[in-house]
């Protein structure tokens, strides 16, 4: 219950500051001499980082759309939900989750999700190294598992989920948690053998095998998903009614504008354009499977991960 009521205090201070800054401080413009600063969550990506993946795209809308922007990389999946809720960004991509702790703090609101072949989805799982008696994920039981970051949808909120409804309680019955600082840093655990298991997203997984990181002969998908919606980009809530919508006619049509072979999406992957009409709702009501995977069960996964 201490907990609980922590929390609640925590995002009450959170709001009032956010409400507070809200008034004192004027958004950008999206000009060039004022652009839209978008920041990005530090996730596995097809560049040098998740920002050089997508800027082909936001050079292309400063071109055809007359919206400029900043593109930049957070530090971590919180700094990212706290820049936007702090008005010290304007439009950020985030997990799923993520974007749910953005939604619930400070109203984000979607922007555009990715498409490839009609669909905006993508997958977790959860990883291990053939022939070690780990065939189920009953037999976690006892075991070392690697996980991303705590905010990550798909290397931590979605693989703890699906250890809970296996009859797992990831807390008294999985020997050690390994928190790791990225998908890549929790399949390496994996490889290096330092873990039983690792959960990653399946981008991420497909992107070490092809690769030769990991060798498909060794190890094996130990559980998949179901369908999660791609990871969204999102607007701060306090941009002007006429730029959102700028916004999201640019994005459902920059396909149209543009190579192609640079329209990146979740993990630096080639996709096919955006969806700005994506239901929001739709989001959000795909978050609430996650409830088990609360903050008291995160705590005390860290503190278990401390020992």
């Amino acid at each position: 219950m201490k907990m609980k009521m922590k929390h609640y205090l925590i995002v009450a201070l959170a709001s009032l500051a956010i409400t507070t800054n809200v008034l004192a401080v004027e958004l950008p413009k999206g000009t060039a001499n004022d652009p839209l600063r978008v920041m990005m969550v530090p996730a596995d990506t097809g560049g040098a980082d998740v920002a050089e993946d997508y800027k082909p795209v936001f050079d292309a809308i400063a071109k055809h759309y007359g919206i400029h922007f900043k593109v930049m990389s957070g530090e971590s999946y919180a700094a990212v939900v706290q820049g936007l809720c702090a008005n010290h960004a304007d439009i950020a991509w985030y997990g799923p989750v993520t974007f749910g702790q953005a939604h619930e703090l400070c109203g984000a609101e979607l922007l555009a999700l990715d498409v490839k072949k009609g669909k905006s989805v993508y997958y977790s799982g959860i990883f291990t190294k053939k022939g070690n008696g780990v065939d189920t994920l009953k037999d976690l039981k006892n075991k070392v598992i690697s996980v991303g970051p705590t905010s990550s949808t798909s290397s931590f909120n979605f693989p703890m989920a699906m250890i809970i409804d296996a009859g797992v309680d990831p807390v008294n019955d999985i020997s050690k948690v390994v928190v790791t600082g990225s998908h890549t840093n929790s399949i390496a655990a994996l490889k290096e053998g330092r873990t039983d298991a690792a959960a990653a997203s399946f981008n991420s997984w497909e992107k070490a095998v092809n690769k030769g990181i990991i060798d498909a002969n060794k190890f094996r998908v130990l559980a998949k998903s179901e369908p999660i919606p791609n990871p969204p980009l999102a607007m701060n809530p306090n941009l002007p009614a006429a730029l959102k919508g700028k916004l999201k006619q640019a994005f459902n049509n920059i396909h149209k504008h543009v190579n192609p072979e640079l329209i990146r999406g979740y993990g630096g992957k080639k996709v096919d354009r955006y969806d700005a009409d994506y239901s929001q709702q739709k989001m959000l009501s795909v978050l609430k499977k996650l409830s088990k995977v609360n903050d008291q069960l995160k705590s005390e996964l860290i503190e278990k991960a401390g020992k």
